[in-house]
């Protein structure tokens, strides 16, 4: 198991859920990390969950997946120390 999968387990395991910024930069990072850039049409003007989930993920666009998973390890680490 990859370092990015063993986070991706570890963050469901957190005694506190994170905040919402931080469950959307996780968001983000992870589709970037598992898909690439975000390649898809921005949610419409209603759907404001969807809205901040796409423009969490677009706001890493040309970011690579290898720096996507680093920062996403990183990001997990940061979280298991605050909670």
């Amino acid at each position: 198991m990859t370092s990015f999968e063993n986070a991706v387990l570890q963050v469901k395991n957190l005694p506190q859920k994170p905040t919402n910024d931080e469950l959307l930069k996780l968001y983000g990072l992870y589709k970037q990390a598992t898909v690439g850039d975000n390649n898809t049409s921005q949610p419409g003007f209603l759907d404001i969950k969807g809205k901040a989930k796409w423009n969490s993920w677009n706001s890493y666009k040309g970011l690579s997946n290898e720096s996507a998973k680093e920062q996403y390890v990183n990001f997990v680490k940061e979280l298991q120390n605050k909670y």
